[in-house]
């Protein structure tokens, strides 16, 4: 697959996606590319990408006055503590608006990095360059920031464009199989929200996109990424049609948030779970009728994907379960909103249910 070029164009700022092989070694013609100029950068690193495809892209940079931070990627680390350390080495080094900052890792290191990018001295460029396949198919795209606290998931953040993103493919290679699963789940998400032929692409090729197969992966990431892009610049600032993109999120976060965010259940797979149970939460409703959801998890069975909540929750994580939900951030009554499914490719997203409808429902999932 040759280089490929998405636009954004959102009310805030316009700026490109770059998807292709061995792209961020030529990071500086990319820049020049994008007319990106800057006198310093700071580049935040997570610690999980391969030392050899830095060094290529601090060779790219060698005309340029570069400063490194390595981050140690995790969500018990996206949180305030490691943005003030983000800060604080903007701040020692006279950063102005004019200088760049540059994240190069999955979608905590973009989050962390963009919201730094966000609050210093009221916003300084910001270049993206996602490394797993969740972030290239989703947090890279939209401008969404932000951190963790005690009280849930990305509840302190702000909506910050970047202004370029670089998706190289080769990053991708180096992943383990749980990390290939977590993208998959978004990728699955955008094809259940908006497109029952990019469904069926996935029903057909699921399991060479697990496997990272070219060119299909390349397709269904730019599928994916392209989906987000038509909802992002409808509606930059959540106030309708993004909200879509939340499918299966309520539940997700909840259920990450439940287990203290540990290594037993990372956000992809939780978005798996979430897509779930949100699906089943249809069919119960009279949403969705059966055949469809037949389909979904037949998909999820067939490749093996997470898909029972009891596998990892119990009865006894009920009531924490709904404290999170409660809390969501898309809440704006005592009532907590669900993204559900009509059918593949038609989301409804204006549905509010009491704690006492969906503590029954989840209840019978967790026998």
């Amino acid at each position: 697959m040759k280089l490929v070029k998405l636009q954004i164009n959102t009310r805030n700022q316009k700026y490109p996606i770059f998807i292709g092989k061995n792209i961020s070694d030529n990071f500086n013609k990319l820049l020049k590319e994008s007319s990106i100029n800057f006198n310093q950068c700071l580049i935040v690193i997570d610690n999980n990408v391969p030392k050899k495809k830095i060094n290529k892209i601090l060779h790219s940079l060698s005309s340029k006055k570069v400063a490194t931070h390595f981050f140690n990627a995790n969500e018990k680390n996206k949180n305030q503590t490691s943005v003030d350390k983000i800060l604080s080495i903007l701040l020692s080094k006279n950063f102005n608006r004019n200088d760049c900052l540059i994240a190069i890792g999955g979608g905590i290191t973009g989050d962390v990095s963009g919201f730094a990018a966000s609050i210093f001295k009221r916003g300084i460029k910001f270049v993206n360059i996602p490394t797993t396949l969740l972030s290239q198919v989703d947090s890279s795209i939209g401008g969404k920031t932000g951190i963790n606290t005690k009280y849930g998931k990305n509840l302190i953040g702000a909506f910050y464009q970047p202004c370029l993103v670089i998706s190289d493919i080769n990053f991708l290679y180096t992943l383990p199989k749980r990390e290939v699963i977590c993208g998959y789940g978004e990728i699955l998400k955008h094809s259940l929200i908006a497109d029952k032929n990019f469904f069926t692409f996935l029903n057909k090729y699921g399991a060479e996109i697990l496997k990272l197969k070219s060119p299909i992966i390349e397709k269904a990431i730019y599928k994916s990424c392209s989906i987000k892009k038509k909802i992002v610049e409808t509606d930059e600032k959540e106030m309708s049609l993004r909200k879509i993109l939340n499918f299966g999120h309520t539940f997700a976060h909840a259920y990450e948030a439940t287990l203290d965010y540990s290594k037993k259940l990372n956000h992809g797979e939780a978005v798996i779970l979430g897509i779930k149970t949100a699906v089943k939460f249809s069919l119960l409703n009279k949403i969705l009728n059966t055949r469809e959801f037949l389909l979904i998890e037949n998909h999820l069975d067939k490749l093996d994907l997470p898909r029972n909540i009891n596998k990892f929750f119990s009865a006894k994580n009920l009531n924490k379960i709904l404290s999170f939900m409660k809390k969501d951030k898309k809440n704006n009554t005592n009532k907590i909103n669900l993204v559900l499914l009509k059918k593949i490719g038609s989301p409804i997203f204006k549905l509010q249910f009491n704690e006492k409808k969906i503590h029954l429902f989840l209840k019978k999932e967790l026998i």
